[in-house]
């Protein structure tokens, strides 16, 4: 067992003391919510039948017992037999005066550096934000005047001659909407926080989605009945789920195609701070879609504003939701393959007493 208790229970990330015969010795808190086991139902198992690692290390792992020397392998796939597989940086250290014993530590890869992350999105969004505000009102006003003379023109022209009105008059509007979207940053009010039944924000977003842009998708649902309530405010994360559903419809190109909304529980979830202060983060969302993909060159920067994967789009949706996420506390991310792309929304639950969040 690990002598100072304190410490062994306060490292944020999953660890396990293994012996000579790759058994378990100790598991930490954070490892027990990577297997979703007590500590005292896997002592004396073999570490291999707990965790499942998706790269050939045994060799590495017998020279590194061999030769007293540190062992890391970044980057590979890590689960359990309730848990899907994530990528993580696995590293294997000698325990100093107990021959053959050995610490094992996993660090997800999607968590760190998070919180820089984060912070560069909303320091980009406020950015806009600047921008609008200067911009949008003096825009504004003589897009109106050229749409009015636009219109009145229109009375006195020859049929023939309306489809170059009727397309100074589309193009204004399509400006002044792109400016009413720009501004939705500015007007976003901080979150009213309060429990939050997630399954029923999906369900909304769901039927919003299907009777509109979403009317030539299918949405499915893979739901973790027993997830608790979310910290949140509602209508924001219903705003969040919406853009989520639509940038996935819209990525079907008018295409028949099918996405799937999945929830579950992540209890090692936990967001890392630059200051070295974590945050859990257990309630997840996926929002996944069989579209072509996101096109590599943009997806380190898919959440930041003006960026898009489309010949007309603004870029906003998601610069919107990276917004909104962070004003939660929360997180967001995406992996995409052709055929495949996941967004990810992980969020704080509501403590037992439901009056604070966790």
């Amino acid at each position: 067992m690990i002598c100072d208790t304190a410490l062994w229970a306060s490292l944020p990330v999953p660890a396990f003391l293994i012996d000579a015969e790759d058994c378990i010795l100790d598991v930490n808190s954070a490892g027990e919510g990577f297997l979703n086991v007590s500590c005292k139902s896997v002592l004396g198992h073999p570490i291999w039948d707990q965790i499942a690692i998706d790269a050939p290390i045994e060799d590495a792992l017998l020279r590194s017992r061999r030769d007293g020397t540190p062992l890391f392998v970044n980057d590979i796939d890590v689960g359990s037999g309730s848990r899907a597989p994530l990528q993580c940086g696995v590293q294997f250290a000698h325990v100093v005066g107990k021959p053959g014993q050995m610490l094992l530590m996993l660090t997800p890869r999607e968590l760190a550096g998070s919180m820089t992350r984060a912070q560069s999105a909303k320091s980009a969004a406020q950015s806009a934000i600047g921008m609008a505000e200067m911009l949008a009102h003096e825009i504004k006003n003589p897009l109106a005047g050229i749409t009015g003379a636009a219109q009145l023109l229109s009375m006195n022209l020859a049929q023939d001659d309306l489809e170059l009105t009727d397309l100074i008059v589309e193009e204004c509007r399509r400006i002044v909407k792109l400016l009413d979207q720009v501004e939705q940053f500015g007007n976003l009010s901080p979150p009213d926080f309060q429990p939050v039944n997630l399954h029923d924000v999906l369900d909304r977003a769901r039927r919003s989605a299907l009777l509109g842009f979403g009317a030539h998708m299918t949405i499915v649902d893979d739901y973790d009945p027993s997830l608790p309530m979310a910290w949140g405010d509602a209508d924001q994360l219903l705003q969040v789920v919406l853009n989520l559903l639509k940038n996935a419809s819209e990525a079907a190109e008018n295409k028949h195609g099918t996405i799937k909304i999945r929830t579950f529980y992540e209890h090692s979830f936990r967001l890392r701070r630059s200051d070295g202060t974590g945050k859990t983060l257990p309630l997840q969302v996926e929002v996944i879609d069989d579209g072509p993909g996101l096109p590599p060159a943009i997806q380190e920067d898919v959440f930041d504003p003006f960026v898009s994967g489309r010949e007309n789009g603004t870029g906003l949706g998601l610069a919107l939701v990276s917004k909104i996420v962070s004003d939660h506390k929360g997180w967001i991310s995406v992996s995409s393959t052709p055929g495949r792309t996941v967004f990810r929304l992980s969020l704080s639950r509501v403590q037992r007493d439901k009056k604070v969040q966790e």
